[in-house]
């Protein structure tokens, strides 16, 4: 069905924002708009609306056609309104596609007008009884630099031509036109995120299912949007789409990547300025304001998806560009029987006391990748070992110390998640009864000294999982949580 009154009011009354002074020479088209006929039916007396796509080329020329119906006159392609155009701007496109042969995936919008209207103009009618058109003009470039072969409608159209912006016929479109500076030079006006973990995972969004309504609808996609009026520049246009839909998702690292094109609702050629981030959380827990489900998945699994070979392609090359960074501590999801499992890290510490009842805690190199410049338990994450021979290991390497399993227990258990999204662990407190040696630095690049502190005046800043630890090994408690 056509637009109805009251889109086809918001569009005039966004164009009127920009061009106040037009406005009584649109007062008719609104009070039409107010009364319950059909604007866009060519019945509809005294006027109604029309549409017209102004197409320009790399040099910044504008299509023109002659129309049988005018006399010969030459203008840019448009016409009456049909049932199934479902938006202005659709009906533009059909329009220069019918009579010029130039389809919807030969063009693009502009930066300057993003869709919005370049002209309303108010005219009498040609070849028809007297009444008026009030035709909506849009503007777009070719998106290829060879300009399409134009084939003309015989019996509507008898020729085209490529008019410069000052021999432009129509005097209102000539000057708004020269006014805007449109070069014919595509560039982005689409913004979309390309998200990864640094583990070789990427979130892609699946999409509400509203064909003819959502882009992409019900397909896994990017996150992202389209450029308004009021973004002051293509990042500014991610940062708010991701307000919008994600308001709790803050990505790290926020660079521009690539420049994709991708194709509208209407059919029209987008190209999408694509920035990659980085972000480590969990999309379980955060905030979702539009579509499905947010989702981690790597390379490998993007065949088993709806989603575009663009996109798909994209994310590949990222991945081959980008190899995981091993050293972080990202939760790799397992897939099974319909359910995520997640594996868990398993990290061993060390809880000795003196003869005073202090425990030894190590104070953390400020370059540290854990905990810089904070005291922790001597600890260290198993390998391929068991959990006590780690324990055993890490005494020596990195304090000099020789305990034997033997005169090991285990005193608490701390499960913890130190970020949303990161690796859980779970984190293993043994209490030795005995050793030998004396506690020394022979890591420097990780501690820089040990001490003794007493359990109720230890250090600050500490590790907060060793501090809840601390804590319940003296109240006698087994295990506790953090982060979860």
């Amino acid at each position: 069905m056509p637009p109805s009154s009251t889109a086809i009011r918001r569009t005039v009354e966004a164009y009127l924002g920009r061009h106040p002074g037009e406005r009584d020479a649109l007062a008719e088209l609104l009070a039409a708009l107010d009364r319950s006929v059909d604007a866009t039916a060519r019945t509809t007396l005294p006027g109604h609306v029309t549409c017209s796509a102004v197409v320009i080329d790399r040099q910044g020329r504008v299509l023109h056609i002659r129309h049988r119906a005018t006399g010969g006159l030459m203008l840019a392609p448009g016409g009456h309104i049909e049932p199934g155009d479902r938006t202005l701007l659709a009906a533009a496109l059909r329009e220069v596609a019918e009579e010029a042969g130039v389809p919807p995936g030969a063009l693009c919008l502009t930066r300057q007008l993003l869709g919005s209207p370049i002209d309303i103009n108010a005219s009498p009618s040609k070849g028809e009884p007297a009444h008026r058109h009030y035709d909506v003009r849009y503007v777009f470039y070719l998106a290829d630099e060879e300009p399409p072969t134009i084939a003309l409608q015989d019996e509507e159209v008898s020729g085209a031509r490529w008019l410069p912006q000052p021999e432009v016929t129509s005097p209102t479109l000539r000057a708004k036109l020269l006014a805007a500076g449109l070069d014919g030079r595509p560039e982005p006006v689409n913004a979309s995120a390309l998200i990864h973990d640094g583990q070789g995972r990427y979130l892609l969004h699946l999409r509400d299912h509203k064909p003819g309504v959502i882009w992409e609808s019900g397909a896994f996609a990017l996150l992202g949007g389209g450029r308004t009026h009021d973004d002051q520049s293509l990042e500014g246009t991610l940062l708010r789409e991701l307000s919008e839909e994600v308001p709790d998702l803050r990505l790290e690292d926020v660079k521009p990547y690539a420049v994709e094109t991708a194709t509208s609702i209407d059919g029209l050629s987008v190209p999408v300025q694509v920035f990659a981030g980085r972000w480590r959380g969990n999309p379980d827990r955060i905030r979702l304001h539009e579509g499905v489900l947010l989702r981690w998945f790597t390379p490998d699994e993007l065949d088993r998806l709806r989603l575009s070979p663009a996109t798909q392609a994209l994310i590949r090359r990222h991945a081959a560009e980008n190899p995981p960074d091993n050293g972080s501590a990202v939760a790799p999801a397992v897939w099974d029987g319909g359910s995520r499992t997640v594996l868990n890290g398993v990290g061993v510490h060390l809880h000795l006391e003196d003869a005073e009842g202090r425990v030894l805690l190590g104070l953390r190199h400020p370059d540290s990748k854990y905990a810089g410049g904070t005291w922790h338990y001597l600890a260290g994450r198993c390998e391929q070992e068991s959990a006590l021979s780690c324990l055993v290991r890490e005494a020596w390497e990195e304090a000099g110390l020789v305990i034997d399993a033997a005169d090991v227990e285990l005193v608490h258990v701390v499960h913890v998640v130190d970020a949303p999204g990161s690796l859980p662990l779970m984190q293993l407190v043994f209490r030795a009864r005995r050793w030998e040696g004396t506690p020394e630095v022979r890591e420097s690049d990780k501690c820089l000294t040990w001490q003794w502190w007493p359990r109720n005046e230890l250090p600050d800043p500490i590790v907060s999982y060793t501090r809840t630890a601390i804590t319940a090994i003296t109240e006698g408690r087994p295990y506790s949580e953090l982060g979860w």
